[in-house]
C-alpha cells in the first residue's frame, strides 16, 4: 500500500474510530497545476484578489505524522509561498501587496499543518489547526477542511485572517479615499498527489 493511501487509510479510521494507539508515518507529496490559492479582500469601494502561481511549487513536501488517539499531530509539515508569487491584477496592486507583506524583508508566507482531528458532523471534513506566519508574525489558528478523492487528494477551505494580527497596516490610497479592509479570506483548493 503506497503512502497516499496509507495517510487516506489513517484518515478514515481517524474520523470514525477513536481509541488510544499511536501509529507514525511519512511520505511527501507534491501540489499539482490544478490547484487554487487565491487571497481575497475588500476596500471601502471595491474588492480584490490575489492568485498565487501555483506552478511555482515545484518543491515536493515531507510529511511526518502520528496517529494519536482521534488525531493526527504532523512534525514540520510546511507549506512555504514566496509573496512575489502573487498576482492582484495589475503592476500597482501587485506593488501596494508586496508592500504590505514587507516582502522585502519577509519574502514568503508559511502555513505549517500542525494537528489535524476528526469533524463529529462531517466524516469528510476535518478541523485543521495551523501556524500562519507572515512578516515574520507567526499567529495559530483553526479553519474546518474539505477532503476528497482517493489516488490524489483535493483540500478546500476558506481561512479567514485579520490583518492587523501580523502588524499589517491596511494600505490607504487617493488621499485616504480607499481603505483596505482588516480582513482578508484566504481561499484554497489544493489537488495533493504522492511525490
Amino acid at each position: 500500500m503506497n503512502n497516499v493511501k496509507k495517510i487516506l487509510l489513517l484518515i478514515s479510521i481517524m474520523l470514525t474510530l477513536a481509541f488510544s494507539v499511536v501509529l507514525t508515518g511519512n511520505t511527501t507529496v507534491l501540489i499539482t497545476p490544478e490547484s487554487k490559492l487565491l487571497i481575497k479582500g475588500k476596500t471601502n469601494i471595491n474588492s480584490f484578489k490575489c492568485e498565487f502561481d501555483i506552478l511555482k511549487l515545484k518543491k515536493p513536501i515531507p510529511v511526518f505524522f502520528q496517529k494519536i488517539d482521534d488525531k493526527m499531530v504532523f512534525d514540520n509539515t510546511v507549506l512555504v509561498l514566496e509573496n512575489n508569487c502573487f498576482d492582484c491584477g495589475g503592476k500597482a496592486i501587485n506593488s501596494d501587496f508586496q508592500e504590505l507583506l514587507k516582502s522585502d524583508v519577509y519574502p514568503n508566507t508559511q502555513i505549517k499543518l500542525k494537528e489535524i482531528c476528526k469533524d463529529a458532523n462531517n466524516k469528510n471534513k476535518v478541523l485543521a489547526f495551523l501556524d500562519i506566519t507572515i512578516a515574520g508574525v507567526t499567529k495559530s489558528c483553526s479553519i474546518p477542511v474539505q477532503l476528497k478523492g482517493e489516488e490524489t487528494l483535493l483540500i478546500e477551505g476558506v481561512l479567514s485572517l485579520n490583518i492587523c494580527d501580523f502588524n499589517l497596516e491596511p494600505p490607504t490610497k487617493a488621499l485616504g479615499l480607499i481603505v483596505v479592509k482588516d480582513m482578508i479570506d484566504v481561499n484554497f483548493q489544493l489537488v495533493v498527489k504522492e511525490y
